[in-house]
């Protein structure tokens, strides 16, 4: 699914909502969630899962078409990870 799928569901299941404005709250969270992350800060939704930065130090990798050796500057990564909810409803056990 992709985000204009979610959004035209949400407004179809709500059709006391605007489809634009629905667009707006959609958008609204995912650049909140972006912002947190942005900002070192864990986002927790109970029930779904975590969103969180790892860092991840400078290292030498290699080049897959020469083999040669390649710096890999320090970066930050996002992750997520499964709510207990999620993975039960999931694997078709209710709680």
């Amino acid at each position: 699914m992709i985000k204009s799928e979610l959004v035209q569901r949400i407004a179809d299941s709500n059709t006391h909502l605007y489809h634009r404005d629905v667009e707006r709250i959609v958008n609204k969270i995912l650049d909140e969630i972006i912002r947190a992350m942005k900002d070192g800060e864990r986002v927790e939704l109970r029930g779904f899962g975590a969103f969180s930065v790892k860092q991840r130090s400078a290292r030498t990798g290699r080049n897959p078409r020469t083999g040669g050796a390649v710096e890999v500057t320090p970066k930050r990564v996002p992750f997520f990870k499964t709510g207990k909810e999620l993975r039960a409803r999931l694997n078709g056990k209710t709680e």
